[in-house]
């Protein structure tokens, strides 16, 4: 329980001072640069997922049809 607290006063603290930080010039400027850098972060994620799935996708051919109806999805037929 004692480790809880202290990792909730942690998180606390963490945003008292992100919040002071980005009051400033520099900090609003260094919150936009690390806000830029986890979107791109995230959409090379989501790009890689996609890519994959299609060379799956691709790999199974037709059968990806069959097995949305098997597991109740909409069928193309």
């Amino acid at each position: 329980m004692k480790t809880f607290i202290w990792f909730v006063v942690g998180v606390g603290a963490g945003f008292v001072v992100a919040h002071e930080v980005n009051k400033t010039q520099q900090g609003k400027a260094f919150f936009a640069d690390l806000d830029a850098k986890a979107r791109e972060f995230g959409e090379a994620i989501s790009d890689g997922y996609h890519q994959r799935e299609a060379e799956l996708r691709a790999a199974i051919g037709g059968a990806d049809s069959a097995g949305d109806a098997a597991i109740g999805g909409r069928s193309d037929s």
